[in-house]
């Protein structure tokens, strides 16, 4: 059984503002997001989307806030 993950609506829009903040263009930082999650649900598609614990843009926005916050994650 999968760990279901949670986040609330207010830590999910904190992490984009972060997201934003972050990045040079806005227009640059959603392209990013949209095309991350784009992978995501291309990975993801043989599965049932009720079983996924987050749902592709909510999971790249808290990934790529993660990068940013922890840079350790990108090192390789």
């Amino acid at each position: 059984m999968q760990k279901r993950l949670h986040y609330s609506s207010l830590e999910i829009n904190r992490r984009a503002e972060q997201l934003i903040n972050h990045s040079d263009s806005r227009y640059r930082i959603t392209v990013q997001i949209a095309n991350r999650a784009k992978q995501r649900r291309g990975l993801e598609a043989s599965e049932d989307l009720d079983d996924l614990p987050l749902k592709p843009v909510t999971r790249a926005i808290v990934e790529m806030s993660d990068e940013i916050a922890q840079p350790e994650l990108l090192a390789d």
